[in-house]
């Protein structure tokens, strides 16, 4: 199975599963209590949120979602006069809201390796992308505009 072909939401998925296996199986400790629990639920809203405001960018400019696309419009507008990669920005909101509910530390392992993972299989090759697409609006935007927050 070729990274290309597997959509970052089925990694978020996966690493979902992952995160809720090693609560379950390596909880190693708690680090936050019962009563704090409930916050994790801001994160991931934010997330969710953020995937939603990045969707619907996309299409009003009626440019693709799907990573390794051909793009035919450079996006600029709403989350993404904030962040380059909102929707990745926002999966990685819903694994920390995630890990946060559940509490222990071992979910929290799996946030770093998503970002680089996610970073590797697409960032960088989407970025190269436009690049070439766009050329000089893509790095004068590239420029203004972060790659997380």
């Amino acid at each position: 199975m070729k990274a290309k072909s597997v959509l970052p939401t089925t990694y978020l998925l996966i690493f979902l599963g992952l995160m809720i296996v090693l609560h379950l199986l390596v909880p190693a400790r708690e680090i936050i209590k019962n009563s704090w629990k409930l916050l994790g639920l801001l994160p991931l809203a934010v997330g969710v949120t953020a995937n939603m405001m990045a969707d619907a960018e996309l299409h009003r400019a009626q440019t693709t979602v799907k990573p390794f696309l051909e793009s035919n419009a450079l996006v600029v507008n709403g989350v993404y006069r904030y962040s380059r990669n909102p929707m990745y920005l926002g999966f990685v909101l819903i694994l920390f809201g995630v890990a946060f509910l559940l509490g222990s530390i071992s979910p929290f392992f799996v946030l770093p390796v998503f970002v680089v993972l996610i970073e590797r299989l697409f960032i960088e090759a989407e970025e190269q992308m436009l690049e070439v697409k766009f050329g000089q609006l893509w790095l004068d935007y590239k420029r203004r505009v972060r790659r997380w927050i």
